[in-house]
């Protein structure tokens, strides 16, 4: 009998743990979200979606910025997961790599700037604390993973983009390569 209680009262502490997070996230993490939506869609609004269209046409054509710039300053400026969000400027057949890149550049640079990743921070302080333990600098750590970060998440981006481009064709899929200006 202890058996069968000790299932239904772990059965239902997973489910109040869940609640416990749910309600976490709906009191931190979901008002940033929605705040930086906002703030995004208003300065989009401001500066008008055509000429963000035309901006993002621009960058997407050079591969640096495409999956070296745009994606750090996304991540520096807007955090993870909002870096995502400006992968719909992107034209569809970018768009793969574009995520492949920022979402890498979440983790590399959390150790420089903790505020795109915060929910990762364990990763980084696990390894700072080896680093530390072994009486070596964590800031020169964090600047070698920040830079390592820089061409392997644009070597990630490129590479996704050759991926992508080799099973397009292979799959007969043809991606747009401009951005899809919206009608008025």
């Amino acid at each position: 009998m202890d058996v069968l209680v000790n299932a239904a009262q772990w059965f239902i502490n997973l489910f109040q743990a869940g609640a416990a997070v749910f309600i976490d996230w709906m009191t931190s993490i979901v008002p940033l979200v929605l705040m930086l939506l906002i703030a995004m869609n208003a300065l989009i609004g401001l500066i008008g979606e055509d000429k963000v269209n035309k901006l993002a046409q621009r960058a997407s054509g050079n591969v640096l910025l495409r999956y070296m710039v745009l994606p750090f300053v996304g991540a520096f400026m807007l955090g993870n997961p909002m870096v995502h969000s400006l992968g719909r400027f992107m034209p569809e057949r970018y768009k793969p790599g574009y995520f492949a890149s920022a979402a890498q550049f979440c983790h590399t640079s959390n150790g420089v700037f903790p505020h795109i990743n915060p929910a990762e921070m364990f990763v980084w302080a696990g390894i700072a604390k080896g680093i530390t333990d072994a009486g070596l600098m964590t800031g020169e750590l964090a600047i070698r993973y920040l830079l390592v970060g820089l061409v392997l998440n644009f070597a990630g981006g490129w590479v996704t983009d050759l991926t992508v481009k080799w099973v397009s064709k292979q799959q007969g899929v043809t991606l747009s390569k401009t951005v899809a200006l919206e009608a008025k």
